[in-house]
């Protein structure tokens, strides 16, 4: 898990850069079309659009946006037909690697993580190859510098999570729910005045891999590049660098 929390806090300082450039838009608008598509406009009925809508809002979309986006989900206004996929396969010394896709080019957006894959010591497998290894969770950040550990974890604990962890060398504290359990929990904390860095379902690596020296830096600049591109949706990995070694890598 400290693996995760180290690049959970990583993707969460970049997340806020790219929102100001606008480097995010594109990924949201996506989601809420595809969100909308699957299960309506009203967000009452519709988590997962719920969650997109939220994250429009941080990222500061303009609402206009947020309705057009809508509206192609609906079939409304015309624009591109996405498909989801989901790719499975191993990085640097064997770490396994899932990535979600969203795409109105599934033979460009395959040839590009295959690409990356094998440009950075990584290899993409068949479907299930991977996905044995994790389990899906809610998973929610705070940040340590906004909140004292015995609050929020005697908050947490009461709202029925399944695990808080508190790493030393991590900035987060993390805490893992149920999948059915993360907007109960979250609103649970916003409630008691504690600041919610990130809240959302994740695919939870049940071991991990310890990466160090080229290793590490080869994964997450595999990381890196996955993540930055306009179709990927999420990127999960069972790898682990301590601390000390994140530090020294440029990221």
């Amino acid at each position: 898990m400290s693996g995760h929390s180290r690049w959970a806090g990583i993707k969460h300082k970049k997340a806020a850069t790219d929102a100001k450039k606008g480097k995010v838009f594109t990924k949201i608008i996506r989601e809420i079309a595809v969100a909308t598509k699957e299960g309506g406009s009203q967000i009452e009925h519709n988590a997962r659009l719920r969650k997109a809508i939220e994250d429009a809002k941080e990222a500061n979309m303009p609402q206009d946006n947020i309705k057009k986006a809508i509206q192609r989900g609906n079939g409304e206004i015309p624009g591109a037909v996405y498909e989801e996929m989901v790719y499975e396969g191993y990085g640097p010394a064997g770490v396994a690697l899932i990535v979600e896709i969203t795409t109105d080019n599934k033979n460009r957006t395959a040839s590009d993580i295959r690409k990356m894959f094998s440009s950075h010591r990584g290899n993409l497998g068949e479907a299930g190859c991977v996905g044995w290894m994790f389990d899906r969770k809610g998973y929610i950040t705070v940040n340590k510098s906004t909140a004292v550990e015995e609050t929020v974890m005697n908050i947490a604990l009461e709202a029925g999570v399944e695990d808080f962890k508190s790493e030393t060398d991590s900035d987060v504290y993390e805490i893992i729910t149920s999948t059915a359990d993360l907007d109960k929990v979250k609103n649970t904390l916003k409630e008691k005045n504690i600041e919610v860095a990130s809240a959302e379902i994740s695919m939870i690596a049940q071991t991990q891999i310890t990466l160090t020296g080229d290793d590490a830096s080869c994964m997450l600049k595999l990381m890196n590049e996955l993540e930055e591109h306009d179709d990927v949706k999420n990127v999960y990995a069972n790898f682990d660098i301590s601390g000390e070694d994140m530090e020294k890598l440029d990221v």
